[in-house]
């Protein structure tokens, strides 16, 4: 199973062309074709013929470009419709760009992030997909309902869950026979006490391993805010932020890096945990096969933990495949049953077992995968758990770098948690305002 930590796909921050720009037509001309959402929303499909041929539009998530050409070449075999493939980045912001700024004017299916569908939408990129897939006979009711979820905005969803993973709780299973720890903890309060116990006895030098900035903590620490009842916002309702239950989530791992039971890893909470020097940690599904490659020690892995006001919770992240509104009907129905295709049971099985990737359909077989790995069977699992993240983390252009700021600034100093976060919750409110307020409205 291959490691993501490259191309994580809930991870990367906006880039190129500045924050504000990716969320509006500014870096170049419009390609969107403005008005073809409305157009394919008054189409009658029973008189459309899917077309010979369509355009996918892909970076490839996890290094997966051969297994995405088997699956291209399956398509066509039973379909007889071709299916060019264009490198359309090394990465989803590479991808987003591309798409709005005019490269990819000709593209039907597109490889979109958590964090980049929506200025797309914003742009009029993107057709609305639940009638398409319906003429497509596609079952949505297949997909995991927290990851089919995340596409859904005003009542329509722009997408299909792809390439997709969720943090996952990985522990040091030899630190704990050696601290003489039973199993892995059900709550933060157990995190606590377990780490308490590995730093007391001498195991390691810490307990558990916040994430640095760089590595995007606010997808990873929801699950911790969430259990407290807080977040990073509730639709466009961005007082949650600063609320007595985030602050409080934030006090519990400020606390726990102040009494030294955890600590921010320099680089990565991966490094540090599969080094020895963190016996727990939260990290990305997909980073379980470079641990499992590089620990010298037993790995286990868990649910997220338990919140004194929420079970333990799971964000989503990655990509999924949307439809791009400019292209014509015919288009557009092939490129349904081909994003069909690539997301059924047998695809998605296939697809994860090769990438690491958590499979977005609940038929997909893995116990191909658990026999080789069975810790990723927690991560499957875990996926009854989802969760659609918080709309300013993904939609709000600069919201997640202020986070990740933020955190890494609150978990290694003693700064007062609740000033800080009034100060995120006005940065928010003034992001919303310049950025995203009008385009909303329009």
């Amino acid at each position: 199973m291959t490691s993501l930590h490259t191309v994580h796909p809930a991870w990367k921050g906006i880039a190129a062309c500045g924050l504000v720009a990716l969320t509006l037509t500014a870096c170049g001309p419009d390609t969107s074709g403005e008005g073809a959402a409305e157009e394919a929303a008054d189409t009658d499909w029973e008189d459309v013929e899917p077309a010979e041929s369509i355009v996918f539009a892909t970076n490839h998530p996890g290094g997966s470009e051969d297994q995405e050409n088997e699956l291209i070449e399956q398509f066509t075999e039973d379909t007889g419709i071709e299916v060019e493939v264009i490198t359309s980045g090394a990465n989803y912001e590479e991808t987003s760009q591309w798409f709005q700024t005019g490269g990819g004017s000709n593209a039907d299916v597109i490889v979109l992030s958590d964090a980049t569908w929506f200025p797309n939408y914003l742009n009029d990129a993107l057709a609305p997909v639940d009638e398409i897939l319906e003429a497509a006979d596609v079952d949505v009711d297949g997909y995991v309902d927290a990851l089919y979820e995340d596409y859904l905005y005003e009542g329509s969803h722009y997408g299909v869950p792809y390439a997709r993973s969720t943090p996952l709780f990985y522990y040091n299973a030899d630190h704990y026979e050696e601290a003489g720890i039973d199993g892995p903890p059900q709550t933060w309060e157990e995190v606590a006490e377990i780490s308490q116990t590995i730093v007391d006895e001498g195991v390691a030098d810490y307990g558990y391993a916040f994430p640095p900035s760089n590595e995007y903590p606010a997808w990873g620490m929801a699950n911790l805010v969430w259990g407290y009842g807080g977040g990073w916002s509730d639709e466009w309702d961005f007082s949650l932020v600063s609320s007595d239950e985030t602050v409080e989530a934030l006090e519990f791992a400020q606390d726990a890096v102040q009494d030294g039971w955890a600590n921010v890893a320099a680089t990565s909470q991966t490094d540090d945990f599969a080094s020895g020097v963190a016996s727990q940690t939260i990290q990305s599904t997909g980073s379980l096969g470079g641990i499992l490659d590089t620990a010298d020690f037993e790995v286990g892995t868990a649910f997220l933990p338990d919140g004194p006001a929420a079970e333990g919770e799971t964000p989503t992240g990655g990509a999924g495949l949307m439809i791009a509104s400019a292209s014509s009907p015919e288009e557009q129905l092939a490129a349904a049953m081909f994003v069909g295709h690539m997301t059924s049971a047998e695809s998605q099985a296939f697809f994860s077992e090769h990438t690491g990737y958590v499979p977005s359909h609940v038929d997909a077989d893995m116990s191909a995968v658990y026999e080789e790995q069975p810790q990723f069977e927690t991560a499957v699992d875990q996926l009854e758990r989802a969760r659609v993240q918080d709309f300013a983390r993904v939609f709000l252009p600069g919201a997640d770098l202020e986070l990740a700021e933020t955190l890494q600034s609150l978990l290694t100093s003693g700064d007062d948690v609740a000033e800080e976060m009034e100060r995120v919750e006005a940065e928010f409110e003034s992001l919303y305002e310049s950025d995203l307020a009008d385009e909303l409205e329009d």
